[in-house]
Order: structure tokens, then sequence, then C-alpha cells
């Protein structure tokens, strides 16, 4: 035995090693060539990681966005609104305390109920001069709203983007309003870049106390995971995002500061790996490589939301402005930019932002470290290595536990590592490619296996039924003599007056009859899980709940005795002419009997035994008697009758070599077949008929032989004859004992 196994593990030895190599130089290239389908399942981590532990959502943070939403729209009129309605709202939240008041607009256009835009509206002539006469007095509004973004601390939104947008002025003038430093390799290197800039209207943006770009940069499924927080313009400059802006103008802060690899304190070993963190007041910020920032969502909630017309009305409670950062910015449908997160399908731009600033004064970071791409290729190496030794040592069903064991591991404690410690390590390239490589091995594995088992298909196939082949595979010690007791149905038909209908039969158009008969009744059984025993001659035993287990058996076997008659119906329609009509009689008993490899040393045959065995084959023969197409034991009328099965009792007998009697019943129909009224009917007669007699209540008993549905039903003649004939010989029996009694006395 001992040798055997050390063969194996030989045997095994040559392509384990060739395939800890091969995977180990592939997943080596996959590391450091990245291909996207690596980072689209990475990201797909990430989202999934969202989802089960989103960031929990403080009302106490100094956040609140004031959104342009359909009631703000229905009581202050459609956007874009005059430009004197904006400055009120900024006046207004500045009155209320707002820290910093940033603006998701970039008020690029004029407003376009200024004069000037008014007077566009008219041809020029005396009509013109005098609107412009009339209008001398009207307020401009772009004129009103810089008046109050030069008093107020705000912030505007610019677009960064490439050719198509017009620079209006030179960025270098404009984007003046902090300063930014850096240590370590220049961060242009690294931020994402951009060729132009779309910025407010000259006056605004020179009255503004700071400007922040609106860009997103999504994934390649449009999904934003991470969002910059500065930018790179082709002119040299570095710009902030509206959020980094937002919260330097709120802390009154005058420097952005940028720490990027080779930076004092950063061990890059002259490697240009990226930006590592951005300063920004009192807040050091962790940034991935490309200075952006990894969210961690959370839920929507309405409490972040402030609507436009409750501060205008004065509505909104002071303590939701005062002190804290206001993101303006439209939630209604159709004004919005839709973007999409891990947690939403479509949010407006706007609540990005919000959750930007709050994740940075909560210090609640997700980091991807630069560690993290090695640690994850030696957990890789390390699982196939580990993978391959196993699948050597243990059967495919041990490595599949250990490989579902590790993978769980991986994934939780990747998963623990995000939730507490707010680490992305990403499980999915060890764990899919060390699953990969498991996968391969195991299947080799199994097919040299397979092969050394071919043998018992080979020498069983023609004996035994399909299922039992794959037993006997799986577990040779079958093929021994034995067998097991279990709970069983049984199932025999027989062709009624086979002898007959044989007559005038050759030997060749006899053989082709029952061969074509069978093979019907048999693709019945079988579409119903039955196992074939054995042919006799004319004859069928089949049997339920063996070898494979079967807790329906008794309704299955029911369903196929009443297909098998359908079949029978078919049969005799479509070989009409050619065959004689045919009829059958099915006998179907339940009970404990024993199954397995029955026979000698030298043959054997995988069969059932028992006394419930008998009693099937003996309701079979009796079906002649009872003028009934299938007889069926109690045990199997009560099994199938719990899944809608319907049977008749019609008798109580006694089978040889049994003392108690036995009742059997006369199966009419189940799910699939019901039983038609007057079927039923008669089937009531039958069963209190029966009973009746049983209890030798004589006179209800003929009663019942007198009814109509019973005098006539066909279906049941046999019975109603049977019983009228018993019923004749027990008064007969009666009478003379009455008599004997009457001259006992005389005497």
């Amino acid at each position: 035995m001992k040798s055997k196994r050390l063969q194996r593990l030989v045997s095994r030895a040559f392509p384990v090693l060739v395939s800890i190599l091969c995977f180990g130089i592939g997943g080596a290239l996959l590391r450091l060539n990245e291909p996207a389908t690596m980072t689209q399942l990475r990201n797909l981590t990430f989202d999934e990681f969202q989802n089960w532990n989103p960031r929990l959502y403080d009302p106490d943070l100094p956040v609140r966005i004031v959104t342009i939403d359909e009631a703000s729209l229905d009581k202050l009129g459609q956007w874009p609104w005059p430009r004197g309605r904006v400055a009120e709202l900024t006046e207004k939240l500045t009155e209320l305390g707002a820290a910093a008041i940033a603006y998701d607009f970039v008020f690029s256009e004029p407003d376009r109920l200024s004069r000037a835009q008014i007077a566009e509206m008219v041809q020029p002539g005396p009509q013109r001069e005098a609107l412009l006469s009339a209008l001398q007095d009207f307020p401009d509004g772009d004129e009103s709203f810089q008046r109050v973004v030069q008093a107020a601390p705000v912030v505007l939104g610019t677009v960064l983007g490439g050719g198509d947008l017009v620079q209006t002025q030179e960025v270098g003038q404009q984007y003046d309003k902090a300063g930014v430093a850096f240590a370590g390799d220049p961060p242009g290197d690294f931020l994402p870049g951009f060729d132009r800039v779309e910025l407010p209207l000259p006056e605004l943006a020179q009255a503004a106390t700071g400007l922040g770009a609106l860009n997103w940069v999504p994934g390649r499924d449009q999904i934003v995971r991470r969002v910059p927080l500065m930018f790179h313009l082709s002119d040299g400059s570095i710009v902030p995002s509206l959020a980094s802006e937002a919260l330097r103008v709120a802390q009154g802060a005058g420097t952005f500061v940028l720490r990027s690899s080779n930076a004092s304190g950063q061990s890059a070993f002259g490697a240009a790996t990226g930006v590592n963190a951005i300063r920004i007041g009192a807040f050091d910020v962790p940034t991935t490589p490309d200075g952006s920032l990894l969210l961690h969502y959370t839920r929507a909630d309405p409490r972040r939301l402030i609507p436009a017309w409750q501060v205008m009305d004065g509505s909104v409670a002071a303590e939701q402005v005062a002190g804290r950062i206001i993101l303006v910015g439209a939630t209604a449908p159709g004004l919005f930019d839709l973007q999409a997160t891990p947690l939403d399908n479509a949010i407006a731009g706007i609540e990005i932002n919000a959750q930007v600033l709050e994740h940075i004064v909560t210090g609640s970071h997700i980091a991807r470290p630069d560690w993290a791409s090695g640690l994850e290729f030696l957990v890789f190496a390390a699982l196939v290595v580990i993978f391959g030794i196993s699948a050597a040592v243990f059967t495919p069903l041990t490595v599949a536990v250990l490989g579902a064991g590790i993978a769980a591991i991986l994934w939780g404690s990747s998963f623990a590592a995000f939730s507490h410690y707010g680490l992305f390590i990403d499980p999915s390239f060890p764990g899919l490619g060390s699953g990969l490589s498991l996968f391969v091995l195991t299947s080799w594995i199994a097919v040299r296996e397979r092969a050394d088992r071919r043998w018992v298909r080979n020498a069983f196939g023609h004996y035994v039924s399909e299922e039992l082949v794959e037993k006997l595979v799986q577990d040779q010690d079958g093929l021994k003599l034995g067998g097991e007791l279990r709970p069983m149905t049984i199932l025999f038909s027989d062709i009624r007056n086979f002898t007959t209908r044989a007559e005038g039969m050759d030997a060749q158009e006899l053989t082709g009859y029952i061969n074509d008969l069978l093979t019907t009744l048999t693709e019945v059984v079988m579409r119903n899980g039955g196992t074939i025993d054995k042919y006799m001659g004319d004859a069928i035993m089949a049997f339920w709940n063996a070898p494979l287990d079967d807790p329906e058996h008794a309704s299955r076997a029911c369903k196929a005795a009443l297909e098998m008659l359908l079949a029978l119906d078919k049969f005799n329609a479509e070989n009409a002419g050619k065959y004689p009509v045919t009829e059958i009689g099915i006998g179907l008993n339940t009970g404990i009997c024993c199954v397995g490899n029955l026979g000698s040393s030298q043959r054997f045959d995988y069969s059932v035994i028992g006394d419930d065995v008998n009693v099937a084959s003996r309701l079979e023969s009796q079906t002649k008697t009872y003028g009934t197409s299938i007889l069926i034991g109690a045990e199997t009328a009560h099994q199938a009758s719990e899944a809608g099965f319907v049977s008749v009792p019609i008798d109580y007998v006694r089978v040889k070599g049994k003392l108690e009697e036995t009742e059997i019943f006369s199966l009419l129909g189940g799910p699939g077949k019901p039983v038609a009224a007057g079927r039923a009917a008669a089937a009531d007669r039958i069963a209190r008929l029966c009973r009746s007699y049983r209890d030798e209540d004589l006179t209800t008993a003929g009663t019942l032989l007198r009814d109509a549905a019973l005098q006539t039903s066909d279906e049941f003649a046999a019975v109603v004859e049977l019983y009228r004939e018993r019923i004749a010989i027990k008064g007969a029996q009666s009478e003379r004992e009455t008599m004997g009694e009457a001259q006992g006395k005389m005497s």
C-alpha cells in the first residue's frame, strides 16, 4: 500500500512542478504588465467591499449641500436663475455664517437677464434705445453677484479639458488665489493633465476667494472610485479641485503642499512612484500616486441636503449653515451631472464633492500602499506552491475544501483590513490566479485517475445500470456480495394473455414485438427514476430508491405506472395492424427490502429480494382477477396519496406465506391525470362496498351492489361481480346456518 502511494506521489510530482513554475512566471508577467482585466477585477472587489461596509454618515460633520431641487425650482423659478437671485442666495448663506460657499457651476456666460442681454433680443433702432433707457436703473445681476462674491468666502467652479474649451484669460492670472509648494519629485509628472480651462466671467473670477475644477476622472466603467484633489495644466500650473479649494478657503489657508516620491521621509529608492500626500491647511491627506483620494462612500442621506428655497425664505436653521462648508449644486432631474459610484448607479456630482470633504475632515482614508502590489504577488506565489503540493498529496475533494478555506481566509482578511484599518489589499489577483492553478492541477490529476477507472466501466457497463457503475467506480468495495435493507417500491408488469397474442407470430416477429414493447415501457420507468432489475420473458421487474436515494419513491413509481398505460395506448395506436392490441397488468408494493449484489462469487446481479417483492408480484398477477390495470399495496397507496395520487381500496387478501390480510388498492390517477367525476363516484361506492363486506354488513353491501354508479361502471365490473358472488355465497351459508339452528331447536 505504501509503495503504491509513493508511486502515485512520484507520478504527480513532475506535472505539479511544471505547473508551479508556469503559473509563477505567468503571474509575474501579469503583475508587471497590469492588463485592464486585472484592474477591472480589482475595481469590482473594491466596489463589493464598499457595499459590504459603507461609511456611516455623521450629521455633525461641517459639510452641507444647498441643493437646487424640484421644490426650489417650483418656488423660485426655472434654472438658470437670474444672477441677482444667486447673489441673494450667497448673501443669505454669508449672513448665516458659512465658512465657505462653493458653487458647482462655472458662470462663464453673462446673466441672461442683464440689460445688455435683454437689449440683444431687440433689433437695433429707436425701440432698442428706448428699452435701454428704461432699463438704465435696472440692477445688473452680474454686478450684484460680483459684489456679493467679493465680500464672501466664495469658491467658483472651472472646467478643465482639451482644445474645445475657450481659455478666456491666462490661467496664471486667474489661479492666483493660493500658492502651491511641493517636496520630492515634481508633482506635475503624476497629476491628471489637461490643456485648457473654462473659467467664470473675468470679473467673477477675480472677485472669488477661490477657483476649483469640477472635473472627474472615472474608471473605464465610468464609476468614480477616486477623486483627484489637484490637476496639472500644460502651461505648468497646478490647480485644485472644487473640494480642495473649498476646504482651503474654509480654513483661510494660503498654500497647498504636495509631497511626492523621494521627498524627505519618503523611501522610494530613487524611483518616481508618484504623489504621497497633499496638505490642505491643517489636514494632511494621503493620496494615490496621481494625487487622488480613494473614497469610502456613505449611502445617500437626506440630512446632508438643504433645499435652496429654505435658505431664501429664511426657514433653514442657522446651525445647519454656521461654520460649515456649503456646496451649492443642482439635484433636480436634468440639471446635474450624473455620476456612478460603487454604491449608487447615478448621483449628483456635488454629492461626491461633499463626501470628499467629509472623508478628509474625519480622517477616514482608504489607502492602497506602495507595498500592496508586491504583497499580493507573494501571496499568489505562496498559494500556487501550497495548492500544487496539496494536489499531489490529497484527494481532489480534500484539495477543493482546502482551496475554499484558504479563499475564505484570503478574502476575509482583505475585507478586515479594509473595514478596520482603511487598507485596500486586493485579494482577486492572488485568489483567482492561484485558484486557476488549482483547477488546472486537479483537472489534470482527475483525467489521469479517470483512465485508471475505465476498466470498471468496461467490465460492468453491459451488465448493470449506469448509476450502479458510477457507484462502483467511486467505491470499488461494492464489487463483493452483500446488500443493505432499505425502504423501496417494487414494480412488476406483465402482458395479459401473452400466449394467445403470440399465436400466429414467428420467432422474428415475436422478438420484434417484445423488444419494441419492453423498450417503450422501459423508457417510462427510467424517465421516472426507476432501476430495471430484470426482464422475465414478457414481464418487467423494476424498483425505486436504489442504488440512489429517492425519498419520493412511492409516488414516482405510481407516476411511472400511470404513464406506462398511456405509453401502451400510444404503442397500440402506432402499431395497429402490425402487432395485436396489448394489455398489461401492473403491481406495486412498498416495504423494507434487501438490495445489493446478489448471486454467487462467480456471477452476481444488482437486485432486490424480500417479502414485499413477492407481494408486488402477487398484486400484478391479481390484476386479472379484479379486472383492473394497476394494483398497489397499502403502504404504496398511503405514501402516494400525500403526493396527490388517487387510489381506491378494493379488497383485503391474504398473500401466500403471510398470516395477516393485506388491503389492496386500485390506482386511478394522480397529478397530471385527474379522475373524472363519474369515475370518482363509482370508486367511492367500491370503497364503501369493500369495507361493508369486511365488516360483514351484507345489507349495506347488497344495497351498494344495486347502485346505478356500479351497475354502469365497466372499470369495476369484475370487482362488482366478485363481491356479488361472495355475498351470494355468504347469504347461502347464513341461510343454511339459520336452518340448521332451527332444526336443532325443533329436535
